[in-house]
C-alpha cells in the first residue's frame, strides 16, 4: 500500500514538472516572437531564459530526487 502512494507522488510530481516544461517552452516562444518582432535587444528574452530556465532546474532536480540525497531522506 505505501509503495503504491510513492508510485502516486512520483506520477504527480513527473507531470507537474512535464507541465511546467511544456509552459516554458510555449511562453518562451511567445516572449521570442514579440521581442524581436519589437526591437533587436535580446537582453530581455535571454534574461527570462535564464531565470525561469534555473527555476525550471531545480523543478527537475526535486522530480529526480536529488534534494533527498542532501537530506538523507530515502523515497
Amino acid at each position: 500500500m505505501e509503495d503504491d502512494k510513492k508510485v502516486l507522488r512520483a506520477r504527480r510530481r513527473l507531470l507537474g514538472f512535464g507541465l511546467h516544461l511544456v509552459g516554458y517552452f510555449i511562453v518562451m516562444a511567445g516572449i521570442f516572437l514579440v521581442n524581436f518582432s519589437a526591437s533587436t535587444d535580446p537582453a530581455r528574452f535571454v534574461i527570462i531564459l535564464v531565470g525561469w530556465g534555473s527555476v525550471l532546474a531545480l523543478h527537475a532536480a526535486f522530480v529526480m530526487g536529488l534534494f533527498g540525497v542532501f537530506s538523507g531522506r530515502k523515497d
